[in-house]
């Protein structure tokens, strides 16, 4: 197999959880005993992935435990994180991208199926979940297995989960094209995955289809209390 790595983007506030998050960083959330960031490490460990590069930003000093329990980590601070969207995270580690085929994930994902990861690729793919009826999340709009466009908002079709693997050569074209628009006014704003949407006459991005239950972004306390039910306290703080 081909020298892999990951990125996981761990520097945000995660403002939709507080007051939890006003304690500890979203991604070190312990979903029954586990932190979120640990169920994803221990999947892509299995996997035998080379270097996991956690980026952090908020709290990040709470994250120094991680590259002492597991060899494969390596911290990258993001000092943008509060003036700009994930795309300063991606940004933080251009430098390691483009030589190596790629998972970038999201820091708030629980892993349930710790074998997710395992699929072999022959093209980069997103993580994906078929929701039926309309939906106001991240959706990817498809043809013929490809992804044509990634927006929010869709009927009957794909939801973003929070996780995308990326061969070599696209994660090549993602680093060279965050470093050429990354000054740009207006370029604070964008999610990573729009600079992705970008450049979707260049990659062939497909879907690798999941359940539900088998990855779960947390993004809210109700999200956490449906897998963990003694945050229920929470709820009313």
């Amino acid at each position: 197999m081909n020298r892999e790595i990951a990125v996981l983007l761990a520097a945000g506030l995660g403002s939709r959880m507080k007051p939890l998050t006003n304690i500890i960083p979203k991604p070190l959330v312990k979903v029954n005993g586990t932190p979120l960031i640990e169920t994803i490490i221990q999947g892509l460990r299995i996997r035998n992935i080379d270097c996991i590069y956690v980026v952090v930003g908020y709290k990040k000093e709470m994250f120094d435990y991680l590259p002492e329990k597991y060899k494969e980590v390596i911290l990258v601070e993001n000092n943008e994180y509060m003036e700009k969207n994930n795309i300063s995270s991606v940004h933080a580690v251009c430098d390691f991208l483009g030589e190596n085929a790629c998972f970038i994930c999201e820091a708030d994902v629980y892993v349930r199926k710790i074998g997710i990861f395992q699929t072999e690729f022959n093209r980069s793919v997103y993580y994906g979940k078929m929701i039926q009826g309309y939906s106001d999340d991240w959706i990817f709009e498809t043809e013929d297995g490809k992804i044509v466009e990634i927006r929010k908002g869709g009927s009957n079709t794909y939801n973003m989960t929070g996780v995308a693997y990326l061969l070599k050569e696209d994660a090549r074209l993602l680093k060279q094209r965050i470093e050429e628009i990354y000054n740009a006014p207006g370029t604070e704003r964008l999610f990573w995955d729009e600079v992705v949407n970008q450049l979707l006459g260049q990659i062939a991005m497909g879907i690798n289809e999941v359940n539900s239950d088998d990855l779960v972004e947390v993004d809210t306390i109700d999200e956490l209390m449906a897998l963990d039910q003694s945050y229920k306290e929470w709820l009313n703080n």
